[in-house]
């Protein structure tokens, strides 16, 4: 006998698609993607990101075709980390026995694991909106006869479907207050050097490397690029960096608690000169701008936490 009155079925809701992570089966590297078409791949070696692609599939970062990924020395591309010197170390300094740009490119990191934030509720919601990936380095995990003190660092990236963003966490855990400098030295994929330009700098003065280190007053007008270029912008505006092309913008860069950015192309002469750069001619297929605090020393006293990043948005 048939009720004469049944209850209502529950709705259920669609389950939402959610990022992916992955890790590599020789434990090398670590890859994320959103349902959306995002895409980050991450060296546990240096913690490097190596690949960070739209949702079209474009590569936003250079990645040299010669570029070292087993681990034997730091990778010529992606976002290699530099930490805690920027580079060549100074003899009277406590990192002059580090290699240059400091150790945190050179040493294997450990994946801590993935946190990825809720999206809209909406019904027309794509599923979960970032993906997080943490690693960890600390003084246990390296030579300390070479720079001994007592430190823990957090590096995070965060892929949503608009930017990604790298940003590291310095804890002092020891006794000892030390000095340090970091930097993101982000290699951005470009269709033509010529037709490039960066703005965002037009009235930060620079220490010009191609000319023994002078420093020059401000341009007061986009940088173009038609030559070696090796600037070390000081106290750059809290402003957005745009790298544009042919007058459109394609990368958008802005910063948290750093204060310079270096700008580098190896151009024709220093490109050949590197045994790792390529293809040859791939200078005109990438800039590297790299946000930093690497003018002066930042100083970390004994239990104390220091952090720092960058949001890049690809057009």
């Amino acid at each position: 006998m048939e009720r004469a009155k049944k209850p209502a079925a529950i709705p259920v809701s669609p389950i939402q698609p959610t990022p992916q992570v992955s890790i590599s089966d020789d434990n090398s590297r670590v890859t994320a993607s959103l349902p959306t078409g995002q895409r980050v791949e991450v060296l546990l070696y240096g913690a490097t990101v190596i690949s960070w692609k739209s949702a079209n599939g474009k590569e936003n970062l250079f990645l040299s075709s010669k570029a070292v990924l087993d681990g034997s020395k730091p990778v010529r591309g992606g976002i290699p980390l530099v930490f805690p010197v920027f580079g060549p170390p100074k003899a009277d300094h406590a990192t002059s026995q580090l290699p240059q740009h400091g150790f945190a490119r050179n040493s294997k990191w450990e994946y801590l694991g993935k946190s990825s934030s809720e999206s809209s509720s909406l019904p027309n919601s794509k599923g979960d909106a970032s993906v997080k990936l943490d690693f960890g380095l600390s003084d246990s995990m390296i030579d300390t006869s070479k720079w001994n003190y007592s430190f823990n660092l957090t590096y995070s990236v965060t892929l949503s479907q608009d930017n990604l963003e790298t940003s590291l966490v310095v804890r002092n855990t020891g006794s000892s207050n030390y000095d340090f400098q970091v930097l993101f030295h982000s290699y951005f994929a470009v269709d033509d050097i010529s037709r490039t330009t960066v703005s965002g700098l037009e009235d930060a003065a620079f220490i010009d490397k191609t000319q023994g280190a002078k420093e020059v007053e401000p341009a007061k007008k986009p940088l173009s690029i038609s030559s070696e270029t090796d600037r070390v912008y000081t106290t750059a505006a809290d402003k957005p960096i745009i790298i544009a092309e042919d007058g459109s913008k394609r990368y958008e860069i802005t910063r948290d608690m750093l204060n310079d950015v270096v700008v580098w192309n190896p151009w024709i002469e220093k490109a050949k000169g590197m045994a790792d750069f390529g293809p040859e001619g791939g200078y005109r297929k990438m800039i590297c701008v790299e946000a930093g605090s690497v003018n002066a020393w930042n100083i970390l006293e004994a239990g104390d936490t220091w952090e720092g990043g960058q949001r890049i948005k690809a057009s």
